[in-house]
């Protein structure tokens, strides 16, 4: 049974070399041109190119061949990380800052597992066995229903962006890394409206498999994109693929990168629909109605995903139960004070003229690889 990311990568690939007329219109939008970076923000070092006192940048236009070049067509080669990154994992080492747990083991379909540790005590603290390591964000405030979707950009995401935007909605879109590298124009369509970007990771792993290094590799590679696609924008938030997180997973992303670790309360399982086993939209209209008529407290976090037309069409469906029950609808990353940003006071303006950057969309290039699949296993 192919997984669900071996699903993506092969609607990618089918669909790489295909130009719709709205993906022609969202090439032709300017973005912003500048954004505001603090010279003193703790990962200023490991993002900007030149040393000096201003990024001082102009950096090659989204889905230009000079673009597509600066990022690893699949799986990140660790041999290859730039020495800031790997400077930082190790400084972060060196001052007892990231645990020394082991890189978990995982059957398909089955959970991580630890040589000689148990992964519901406080020293592994596992997200997927539902231990909450604090400081994570699992639950929104009370009456609050806080936007995201998974795996983005992809071929079905536009009609998701046209209709919160219609809507006047912001969501925050947890972006595949190497799904950017690949779908450019629907990238820059989800920025140009407004909505927040987030990392979720470069090539969709499960990461607690992953070694301290391939995890700077999979946070690094995916905040560079963002990074040099949006004029210096640095995203404050992750999301572990299947909600696969750990200790030693969540201090690289936080001591390293400066990223806080999202998971979510209410899990539509979405990602299974068409799947053998898998589940319906009957069966995600029912736990939407659920979950929308029941209590506010906490406020809903949502696991969904712009992977296909009926994952879409699902959220699109559950909209107006979530208006005439009176939730609070708000982009994700915007929960803590509007800072969806590490180096940003707002999401949608310039607070100061720092960079300038060519966010014009060029023809998206022919499809890149992407990492193998991992194994199948039903969580979101």
């Amino acid at each position: 049974m192919p997984s669900r990311l071996a699903s993506i990568l092969l609607l990618a690939g089918a669909l790489a070399h295909t130009t719709t007329a709205h993906d022609s219109h969202v090439e032709q939008k300017r973005l912003p041109g500048t954004w505001y970076q603090p010279d003193d923000h703790p990962v200023h070092a490991l993002f900007k190119r030149d040393g000096g006192a201003s990024d001082g940048i102009t950096y090659a236009p989204v889905g230009s061949p000079e673009w597509t070049a600066g990022y690893p067509p699949g799986a990140p080669d660790i041999t290859q990380l730039p020495p800031a990154w790997l400077n930082a994992l190790h400084a972060a080492e060196a001052a007892g800052k990231i645990p020394k747990i082991p890189v978990s083991t995982m059957v398909a379909g089955g959970e991580p597992t630890y040589d000689g540790f148990d992964p519901n005590k406080p020293e592994v603290c596992s997200a997927t066995y539902q231990c909450r390591i604090q400081g994570d964000l699992w639950d929104g405030p009370p009456g609050t229903l806080a936007l995201s979707f998974d795996d983005g950009p992809l071929p079905p995401s536009p009609a998701l962006y046209d209709f919160l935007q219609s809507n006047g909605l912001h969501a925050t879109h947890f972006f595949i890394g190497s799904n950017i590298l690949q779908y450019p124009a629907i990238f820059s369509q989800a920025l140009a409206n407004g909505d927040d970007m987030a990392v979720h990771t470069w090539t969709h792993p499960y990461m607690t498999t992953k070694t301290n290094e391939e995890l700077v590799g999979e946070f690094g590679w995916t905040m560079e994109i963002i990074h040099n696609s949006t004029g210096g924008r640095l995203p404050k938030y992750w999301r572990p693929p299947y909600g696969d997180s750990d200790m030693r997973t969540r201090a690289i992303a936080k001591e390293v990168f400066g990223l806080t670790t999202v998971i979510w309360n209410q899990d539509t399982d979405d990602w299974s629909l068409h799947e053998a086993g898998g589940t319906t939209l009957d069966k995600i209209a029912t736990l939407m109605q659920t979950w929308l008529t029941g209590p506010k407290t906490p406020g809903l976090i949502i696991l969904e995903h712009e992977l296909m037309v009926d994952t879409v069409g699902a959220f699109i469906a559950a909209f107006p139960l979530m208006k005439s029950n009176g939730w609070n609808m708000v982009s994700l990353a915007q929960l803590d004070g509007g800072a969806a940003y590490q180096n940003a006071d707002n999401s949608t303006s310039p607070v100061n003229p720092g960079q300038v950057a060519d966010l014009s969309v060029q023809e998206p290039p022919s499809a890149s690889g992407s990492s193998s699949a991992p194994s199948s296993k039903p969580t979101g």
